[in-house]
């Protein structure tokens, strides 16, 4: 399966490149904190979805997936530390959390659909 046309990487590609832009206005302190550990947290997540999708079975790649949900279950939270910090205003956590549910929703469904394989 070629990944790249997947639409979950696809979204998953977007919400690195909104966090990566979102997290340049965070205060220059947190550039080996709350930046660097979300921007690793997105890359993560399509990162994961592209090595699932080189695995041989089912359940390699299953859990490749289950590794790039977690990313996204952890990035989740850390929109939610940004806003709390006012790195991030409503607006752009509004944004960015939209996106997140869109690629949770695509990753559950890419996850059983390889289950059923």
């Amino acid at each position: 399966m070629e990944y790249t046309k997947l639409d979950v990487w696809l979204e998953s590609r977007k919400l690195t490149n909104m966090l990566y832009t979102l997290s340049k206005q965070f205060p220059k302190e947190e550039i080996y904190g709350l930046t660097n550990q979300m921007r690793r947290c997105a890359i993560s997540i399509p990162s994961n979805i592209a090595e699932g999708c080189g695995r041989q079975t089912s359940k390699d790649t299953v859990n490749f997936l289950h590794i790039s949900r977690g990313s996204l279950y952890e990035l989740e939270t850390q929109c939610f530390l940004a806003l709390d910090q006012r790195y991030i205003d409503e607006i752009q956590f509004n944004s960015i959390f939209e996106l997140i549910q869109i690629c949770k929703r695509l990753l559950n469904g890419f996850i059983n659909y390889y289950k059923k394989l």
